[in-house]
């Protein structure tokens, strides 16, 4: 919001003070950001600045073919694996529960939302361990399937509640419309909500494989030395043995992160020109 012509002293103050605090606070969290992706271009094994020189040692760490880097890209393999699986479980499952939710009024309702979301609300280390002893119980712990399907419990949350606010804008006429017209319910669904919808499942989508993608607590408990993801495997790296491979590890993760939240600042403006907002 621009300042107006006419305002008073304090206000200007306020607007400048607020600006300035503002981009203090930005500055404060890009930091450690912007210090770690030229770090790992460095040529020597250090956390240090000035660096004597640059170079792509450290991302052939992750992609050569010596043992650690095996380990690496085993890890990146199985980060997309539970990534993918986990994000078409919970992209289906959500938009199932997002549109029984915002159409059917029943009893409960509010505690099955609840219900639904909790996972974002509870400390991930409190589901974690929830989900250890069940999964050791029922045979699903240090297995891949179990793994998939505690990402999908965590992701489902984030497409519940993006498609619940896509859909509160919905026509619902234009269901009614497809209904008069002879088209049964599926073929509706697919011609005519889905595609209105879509940019609220499609962002719900990215932040389900986001939270699996980053995902370390769970894997903690889950994970056998075999599976380990990106995060399970930095962690290890932390633990055992400091190298700038990590650095290079989450130069790729910042990457991934940003093209992620351009698509998903593309794909809100889409809906809201769907919708018939303007700014």
């Amino acid at each position: 919001m621009a300042l107006q012509p006419y305002a008073s002293s304090l206000e200007k103050t306020w607007y400048y003070t607020f600006r300035v605090f503002c981009g203090l606070v930005f500055f404060f969290l890009i930091v450690p950001i912007l210090v770690i992706i030229p770090l790992s271009f460095n040529s020597e094994p250090y956390f240090t600045y000035p660096m004597p020189g640059f170079s792509l040692r450290w991302y052939n760490s992750i992609f050569g073919d010596d043992p650690q880097a095996i380990l690496w890209q085993r890890a990146i393999w199985n980060s997309v694996v539970i990534g993918v699986s986990a994000t078409m479980l919970a992209t289906t499952l959500g938009t199932l529960a997002a549109l029984g939710l915002t159409r059917a009024n029943f009893t409960g309702k509010r505690v099955m939302m609840a219900i639904l979301i909790s996972p974002i609300v509870v400390p991930v280390v409190i589901t974690a361990v929830g989900m250890f002893y069940f999964y050791a119980q029922i045979g699903l712990a240090s297995t891949l399937t179990g793994l998939v399907l505690a990402h999908t419990a965590l992701g489902v949350p984030f497409v519940v509640i993006t498609v619940t606010a896509t859909l509160i804008g919905f026509d619902n006429n234009l269901v009614r419309a497809g209904a008069v017209l002879g088209a049964d319910p599926v073929r509706v669904f697919f011609k005519v909500t889905l595609p209105l919808i879509l940019p609220g499942v499609v962002s719900g989508a990215l932040f389900a494989f986001v939270t699996s993608w980053d995902e370390i607590i769970v894997a903690l408990f889950l994970a056998s030395p075999a599976q380990h993801t990106i995060p399970r495997r930095m962690w290890s790296g932390i633990r055992e043995l400091i190298s700038p491979t990590i650095t290079a590890a989450a130069t790729m993760l910042i990457a991934l992160s940003i093209v992620l939240m351009v698509i998903m600042e593309m794909l809100r403006r889409r809906g809201e020109r769907l919708r018939g907002i303007t700014h």
